[in-house]
C-alpha cells in the first residue's frame, strides 16, 4: 500500500471543481503526505496537463480521482426545477446551460490512467467493475474506491479495491455515495469507521469533518490507516478555491446537505440559493449540474457567493490561510501532542 511509503498518515482529498492545482498537491506531498489530482469536471487533456505539471513539482507519488458516472434520468423530472430557478439565470443576466448527461470521459480517463501509470487512482460516485480495477492493477495502480456505508464497501471489496475511503456525513462537497437516493441513511464517520473496521480486512481511509491533527488521531485510533482532509486545505494559498468561497470560510455560518446546485447531495455553507431551493431540487446528477454553471460562474465573476455552491464540511471554522506545507506541519505537531496525551491518559488509568 503506498501509504505505508508515506511518512505522515494525511491525505489531501482531490476537491474537484476548482479548488485542485498540481501545486496544491505538489506542496503536500513535499512536505510528507499524500495528496491528489482531481479529475472531476476536467477535459482528459486538462487532466493529462495538470499530471505533467505535478511531475515537475514533484517525485512523489500521487493520486488522481475520477468520477464514476451515474445513470441518465428522465428530463420530466427536472424540468419543473428548471422552470423554478431560471429568474435567478435572469437576475445575472446568463442563460441556465443545457441539462445534458455525460459520464465525464469515464473511459478516456481511466485509459489516461493506465498509460500514465498513476500510483493511486480513486474513485467518486461508484465502484467501477472488476474488470477496470484488473486493467489500473496490471498497470502498477493502487485503486480506492470512496464508500458511505457497508453495503457499498462490499461490493468495492468484491470488485478488488485496495483501500477503502470511508465518507462520513460532516464531509465537504458531494456525498461519494454510488446511489443517491432520498431516503438512504447517511452515517457519521466514527460509525462508519467502526462498521467498515469490524467487517473489512482492507485499509480504511477516514474523511470527514477533520480539521485538527486530534480529530485525525481520533480516527487512527478507530482503526483507519490513514485520514483524508478535504474543507482544510480550502484556504491554501496553492488551492484554486475562488475568493468569494474563501471570503465565505471566514465566516461562521451553518452548513446543510443540497442538491440544489448540481442535482446530487453535497454539503455546503448555506446561503440564498440554498436555503430556497434545496426543497425542491431533483436527484439529476449531472444535469442539473450542467444547468447552473452559468449561473455559477456569473456569481464568481460578480463575486456573489449567494448563487454559488460554498462546499465546506461541518468543521470549515476551523480553516486558516496557511500554505499547506505549514498547514500538514502544524496538523503533524497536533497529531504527536493528541497520541501523546492518549498514552499518557492510557498509563494514569493502568490501561497499558
Amino acid at each position: 500500500m503506498w501509504l505505508d511509503r508515506v511518512g505522515i498518515p494525511i491525505v489531501q482529498a482531490p476537491l474537484a471543481g476548482g479548488a485542485s492545482t498540481p501545486a496544491l498537491t505538489a506542496a503536500v506531498l513535499n512536505a510528507g503526505a499524500f495528496g491528489f489530482l482531481a479529475a472531476g469536471y476536467k477535459t482528459p487533456e486538462t487532466v493529462a496537463a495538470d499530471i505533467t505539471t505535478l511531475r515537475t513539482l514533484t517525485d512523489s507519488p500521487y493520486g488522481l480521482n475520477i468520477f464514476v458516472p451515474d445513470d441518465d434520468v428522465d428530463p420530466g423530472s427536472f424540468a419543473p426545477y428548471l422552470d423554478e430557478i431560471a429568474p435567478e439565470a435572469d437576475r445575472h443576466g446568463v442563460t441556465l446551460g443545457e441539462p445534458r448527461y455525460d459520464d465525464d470521459a469515464f473511459g478516456t480517463k481511466v485509459e489516461l490512467a493506465v498509460s500514465e501509470r498513476v500510483p493511486v487512482v480513486s474513485f467518486t460516485f461508484g465502484c467501477p467493475e472488476a474488470a477496470v480495477i484488473r486493467l489500473l492493477h496490471g498497470a502498477g495502480s493502487e485503486v480506492w474506491v470512496t464508500v458511505t456505508d457497508i453495503q457499498e464497501a462490499e461490493a468495492a471489496v468484491a470488485a478488488g479495491a485496495d483501500v477503502l475511503v470511508a465518507q462520513g456525513s460532516e464531509a465537504g462537497g458531494h456525498r461519494g455515495c454510488f446511489l443517491d437516493r432520498t431516503d438512504r441513511e447517511d452515517y457519521g464517520l466514527l460509525v462508519l469507521l467502526q462498521l467498515l473496521t469490524a467487517r473489512t480486512d482492507v485499509p480504511v481511509v477516514a474523511t470527514g469533518g477533520i480539521g485538527t491533527g486530534a480529530a485525525v488521531a481520533a480516527v487512527l485510533t478507530a482503526g483507519a490507516c490513514a485520514a483524508q482532509l478535504g474543507t482544510a486545505f480550502l484556504r491554501c494559498p496553492e488551492a484554486g478555491t475562488s475568493t468569494p468561497h474563501r471570503d465565505a470560510l471566514t465566516r461562521y455560518g451553518r452548513t446543510r446537505l443540497t442538491r440544489a446546485f448540481t442535482g446530487r447531495s453535497a454539503r455546503g455553507i448555506e446561503n440564498r440559493f440554498l436555503s430556497e431551493h434545496t426543497s425542491a431540487a431533483p436527484v439529476a446528477y449531472p444535469q442539473i449540474h450542467h444547468a447552473t454553471a452559468p449561473l455559477r460562474a456569473a456569481g464568481r465573476a460578480a463575486g456573489d457567493p449567494d448563487v454559488l455552491n460554498l462546499w465546506a464540511g461541518q468543521a470549515y471554522s476551523l480553516t486558516d490561510d496557511k500554505p499547506a506545507a505549514d498547514l500538514i506541519a502544524d496538523l503533524s505537531h497536533e497529531l504527536a501532542t493528541a497520541l501523546a496525551s492518549a498514552s499518557r491518559r492510557v498509563r494514569e488509568v493502568g490501561l497499558d
